[in-house]
């Protein structure tokens, strides 16, 4: 057996290890963040549970962290007060980002996690299989719901040789978005195996894991080894090591052959995270700003190798610099090698420990600017700026350009900086989480919510017929902040549907939002991998209160489809992709709900300018998805479970 199917074996509820079909995973761990977390915990609470019932289920406040106003700061006291209520672990806005602080502190190998942000696979660096899902995925899975999923598939990447010169870890998985795209690993798990594993240190392995989200993978994973055993003993945990490999003759669906040897620093260009080119491509490129920090990059090692290159020399006048820690930890241990003052006297900006300038909450470059970032994504407008050119490196190049001011070729870097390792006992942090009360005394926590924080609305099911009109046509790799778009004015309303969702598409289409109020119901018509990026799952919310309740597409990214089934949004896929071209805004499709059956193809009926046709699309789900729809959703499934059962 490979890795991800042992893992997957041990904690396998009703189902079947056959790739494409639905299975149910009892899970260990949960984490959220503040900017999902609100409105999973909204969901947690309407569920009308008591406690948690995973092993361990933390609350993580690293995005909306600019508590400018009132809304931010009540969402973190809901949050704080929700887990005291309810028997999860609080982690206070500057601690860290979430899954730099998880992979510290309570990550384990063999474990399952899911959390409401699409980079939680970097738990895999300790061979924990750990998925990306929606907000209310992680609220049921608090609830001791399975976690239900198509059997992935498993990709072999396998490892040879060793890294040489300049070359990281982040241009390991550069070099796989680029052969497979960044829907490459759609329905797939990505295990790394081989001689080259055991030369990657766990910090190394966790930004392979955490940008393999950018390939559309299920998730990725690495054995846990000797140096899963050397990181765990390092962050205090060597009681929690546990070896676990694939067996040696163990199959897999597809084996993708790397040899570390002849990998070199790579970029991607805006605004894709698959725009693959080397380094040295770009030499003599103007670089406005330079950010390094995000859960890819944060890491103790990651800023050691910049802090080593910028030693006793200052940024190029033109460029700034920004520096984001992902934890508390990981600047304590900076700090205590002198590597802090390295940064303030290069003329670097400290920031706060937190996702910062990855999801456009300040550091945006400036209009039109080029800003290299050691972070996983580069799509159009995340940074802030909506025609701001970003591009993607690792922390060395990242550190050369803000010193000369451009892209330079690696070349001319002279000899890399001996290759950092964490020291034997790091300073542990965990002090500063809030663990909750016994339950007893947690009973007795009032749930606190301000003024912005809006409970969920009803509903409705699926109507047995229905005239929608098409809002919208859109193209291939549509991601979810093109549908939504981040920043600090709309995130700060993520626990407020009604308020949130007058921003849907907006920065593609300002009209869309009023046309959507004015229709009885809506379509959107997407391309290929529609959804991919974040698993905000108010990207599915926010179109499904405007009215949308069909989405149809050449195909869907795996975290986003879940997310339009979670609230009653049906799926449909095109039989015949060219037919994608026969729509536009404003026809009309009526469906006939009567007739829907999972896996069986349907005639859609198309009205436009008073010409009639027909599309043939199918619902690509299973018996129980098509249920949930039909209901109107999850939460309308448990209500009707909960009303069973009394």
């Amino acid at each position: 057996m490979n890795l991800t199917r042992k893992i997957i074996r041990d904690h396998l509820l009703p189902g079947s290890m056959e790739p494409g079909q639905e299975i149910n995973l009892r899970i260990d761990q949960t984490l959220t963040q503040d900017a999902t977390g609100t409105m999973a915990y909204l969901q947690w609470t309407a569920m009308g549970m008591d406690r948690v019932r995973t092993e361990l289920s933390v609350s993580y406040v690293d995005h909306n962290t600019l508590q400018m106003g009132f809304r931010n700061p009540d969402d973190h006291r809901f949050l704080r007060s929700v887990a005291a209520r309810h028997g999860i672990v609080y982690s206070p806005p500057g601690t860290g980002i979430c899954h730099q602080l998880h992979l510290e502190n309570f990550a384990k190998p063999g474990k399952t996690l899911i959390g409401s942000d699409s980079h939680t696979p970097t738990a895999g660096g300790v061979g924990c299989l750990a998925m990306g899902a929606g907000g209310l995925s992680v609220a049921l899975a608090m609830a001791g719901e399975p976690y239900t999923l198509p059997m992935p598939k498993v990709f072999r990447v396998l490892l040879t040789g060793r890294l040489q010169g300049w070359a990281c870890a982040k241009d390991i998985i550069l070099h796989l978005l680029g052969l497979l795209s960044v829907k490459g690993g759609v329905g797939a798990v990505m295990e790394y195996c081989g001689p080259g594993v055991a030369t990657l240190t766990v910090p190394e392995r966790a930004t392979i894991t955490n940008m393999g989200a950018e390939l559309g993978a299920t998730t990725s994973i690495f054995p846990s080894d000797d140096q899963t055993q050397l990181f765990l003993a390092s962050m205090g945990r060597p009681e929690d090591y546990y070896p676990l490999e694939a067996d040696p003759d163990a199959a897999y669906d597809q084996t993708i052959a790397i040899d570390l040897d002849v990998i070199e620093p790579l970029a991607a260009r805006p605004h894709m995270p698959d725009l693959i080119v080397p380094v040295r491509d770009l030499n003599g490129l103007s670089v406005d700003q330079v950010a390094i920090g995000s859960c890819t990059n944060s890491s103790y090692t990651d800023l050691k190798t910049s802090a080593l290159i910028l030693l006793d020399r200052r940024i190029a006048p033109s460029t700034d610099l920004l520096i984001a820690p992902g934890s508390k930890q990981v600047l304590k241990l900076l700090n205590r090698e002198g590597l802090v003052d390295v940064f303030l006297n290069s003329g670097a900006r400290l920031l706060e420990c937190a996702c910062g300038p990855c999801i456009g909450m300040g550091g945006s470059p400036p209009s039109a600017g080029v800003s290299l970032r050691t972070f996983n994504r580069n799509f159009e407008g995340r940074s802030g700026t909506q025609d701001g050119q970003v591009y993607l490196v690792g922390p060395a190049a990242a550190a050369q350009a803000a010193l000369a001011g451009r892209v330079t070729d690696p070349s001319s870097w002279g000899k890399p900086p001996q290759k950092p390792v964490l020291p034997e006992t790091a300073p542990s942090i965990r002090s500063l989480f809030i663990m909750p009360p016994p339950p007893k005394e947690s009973k007795n926590v009032e749930i606190q919510c301000g003024p912005n924080i809006v409970p969920l609305e009803a509903f409705a099911p699926l109507p047995e017929q229905m005239d929608a009109e098409v809002l919208i046509v859109l193209g291939d790799n549509v991601t979810t902040d093109h549908i939504l778009p981040g920043g600090a004015a709309v995130t700060a309303l993520r626990s407020n549907l009604p308020a949130i969702s007058a921003h849907v598409f907006n920065k593609v289409d300002p009209e869309f939002v009023s046309r959507a109020r004015k229709a009885a119901a809506g379509v959107i018509i997407g391309g290929e991998n529609y959804g991919q990026g974040s698993s905000r799952e108010h990207a599915a919310l926010g179109p499904r209160h405007l009215g949308v309740r069909i989405v149809l597409a050449k195909s869907f990214a795996r975290i986003h489809k879940a997310n339009l089934i979670n609230f009653g949004i049906l799926p449909l896929v095109f039989v015949d992709p060219s037919d994608h071209a026969r729509l536009a805004a404003g026809c009309n499709i009526r469906l006939e709900t009567r007739d829907l059956c999972a896996q069986t193809t349907l005639a859609l009926q198309v009205d436009q300018a008073g010409q009639t046709g027909k599309i043939p699309a199918r619902p690509d789900l299973t018996a129980k998805e098509l249920n949930i729809i039909l209901v109107g959703g999850w939460l309308n499934m448990v209500k009707t479970r909960q009303a069973d059962n009394t």
